[in-house]
């Protein structure tokens, strides 16, 4: 059982989020707090294996509240919050979730499932956690399309092929590196992003992040890169030495424009229950560059990315896995490596040279 404190000053709110996360297993919510020193105090006493935080509380910001916690008594923090435009604060200072709190026009039920979702996702961070091992910083996508849902709340798994077709390309063409990631993907695409060298082809990525937190994220990258690190725009030239983003709220994929490769935005439902997706952005790869490609498949819950990687692999592209060792969850890597999609498995800090060496023609 892994044990909450929920810190909110609206005493409704923590209500809702008590039993909201009663409701779900292996999770109890065994206090509450209306505000940081309240938390301080309860957290000292209780020992909780989680914390929930408000941004927006008296007394003392949640954000710096944040911060001090970590640097004083680091644990997992999932900041449920109305304000999304803080993203850089929120998880450069070690939050590993972020749940938007529901507007006038989503129902509880709607709530429930992007809490319930976002906590099972941490579990296995949560278990590594209560082992006394230390707690990675980790982005989990939350948002809840109604558009892939049934009438009970439940969300259905859309296949790449029924949004996006299968026209692979039939002969190579010009190298492009397409990366996937999840949970863990933050702090991973940043150890990778560290070592990266200039004179590499366009990077593509689609990291599972929160709608509103993709931008200040792709900013971090790009101040701790030697490359030019973007937020994917529709419309946008790839250009060799840059890498772009997948926005938090679109799936991401690229088309010929003439001589060059132009990204293409789409607002579509979920696919492999992720927007954006990893499957959407390696069908479009495969569909435009084919054998000319590499693919990246890092750590993350789930399958997403292992349909279409197969596809890659079959048509000649260069694709390797993160290994288990180095993953926080080694779910998409484990099935694209189950779906026989992947030439080879390396450790994170291997993967920058391996990038690097597949632009320089000495991996295929």
């Amino acid at each position: 059982m892994y044990t909450v404190i929920v810190i909110d000053d609206s005493s409704s709110m923590r209500r809702i989020l008590k039993d909201m996360i009663n409701n779900i297993d292996d999770f109890e919510v065994i206090a509450e707090a209306v505000d940081a020193f309240d938390a301080r105090e309860k957290i000292k006493k209780y020992e909780p294996d989680l914390v929930t935080i408000d941004i927006n509380m008296p007394k003392m910001d949640g954000v710096v509240f944040l911060r001090n916690l970590m640097r004083l008594h680091a644990m997992p923090a999932v900041v449920i919050s109305g304000e999304s435009v803080r993203g850089n604060d929120i998880f450069d200072d070690g939050a590993v979730g972020f749940i938007p709190k529901p507007d006038n026009h989503e129902s509880m039920v709607s709530f429930g499932n992007r809490i319930k979702e976002t906590l099972m996702n941490l579990t296995f961070l949560l278990k590594r956690y209560t082992l006394k091992k230390p707690p990675a910083q980790v982005q989990v996508e939350t948002r809840y399309s109604k558009q892939n849902a049934d009438n009970h709340g439940i969300e259905k798994k859309v296949h790449p092929d029924e949004v996006l077709k299968k026209l692979p390309a039939t002969f190579p063409g010009k190298k492009v590196i397409a990366i996937g990631s999840s949970t863990g993907g933050v702090d991973a695409l940043l150890q990778v992003f560290m070592k990266l060298e200039p004179n590499l082809p366009p990077i593509l990525m689609t990291q599972h992040i929160p709608y509103g937190f993709s931008n200040s994220f792709a900013q971090r990258l790009n101040t701790h890169s030697k490359l030019n690190v973007y937020e994917a725009k529709d419309g946008m030239i790839l250009e060799n030495s840059s890498a772009y983003l997948a926005p938090g709220n679109m799936h991401m994929t690229i088309e010929k424009a003439g001589n060059e490769y132009r990204i293409k935005l789409l607002d579509m439902v979920k696919v492999s229950r992720h927007k954006p997706s990893v499957d959407i952005l390696f069908r479009s790869v495969n569909n435009v560059v084919g054998g000319g490609a590499m693919a990246v498949i890092m750590t993350g819950m789930g399958d997403d990315g292992s349909i279409c990687m197969k596809e890659l692999y079959d048509n000649g592209a260069y694709t390797i896995a993160q290994d288990e060792a180095s993953c926080i969850v080694f779910g998409m890597p484990a099935k694209a490596i189950e779906a026989g999609a992947i030439k080879d498995v390396v450790s994170l800090d291997d993967i920058a040279e391996y990038i690097m060496d597949f632009s320089r023609g000495k991996r295929k």
